[in-house]
């Protein structure tokens, strides 16, 4: 088990672990999410525990059901655990390329696609969708 500074929401049945420095859009881009339909797992720190062949993301006991939203404050909402399928590094735009190669990130011994995306973008949720359907078959 290990935890991880990081924002997890839930597409489906699968986990998306969202990654980068305080910040850098993981609670907005996980908030334009959850209203999209998603569900929160965690925001700013998530447990990772693997239980055979996958890794279930779950929050600490003392933030379950919080999400930081700039302007509003801590609110409080449905949430789960779930199964990692996707990891996400939040980064600026500098640091997208065009047609990226998609690489992968192991935790507790399995491995994982990892997506750098720019959270700010008016298209990160969509584009986010778009990399769980094609990638998370």
């Amino acid at each position: 088990m290990t935890t991880e500074h990081a924002t997890c929401i839930a597409l489906g049945d699968r986990g998306i672990l969202l990654r980068g420095k305080p910040g850098s859009g993981k609670s907005d881009l996980a908030l334009r999410l959850i209203d999209g339909g998603a569900t929160l797992v965690s925001d700013d720190q998530t447990i990772l525990e693997r239980r055979g062949e996958r890794v279930l993301c779950a929050p600490p006991g003392t933030i379950a059901g919080k999400l930081e939203v700039r302007g509003l404050g801590i609110i409080s909402m449905e949430h789960r655990t779930a199964s990692l399928g996707l990891v996400v590094d939040l980064v600026g735009p500098d640091e997208i390329e065009r047609l990226p190669e998609i690489g992968h990130v192991t935790y507790l011994g399995l491995e994982f696609p990892l997506l750098p995306m720019n959270p700010f973008e008016a298209s990160a949720a969509a584009k986010l969708r778009i990399a769980v359907s094609r990638l998370l078959r």
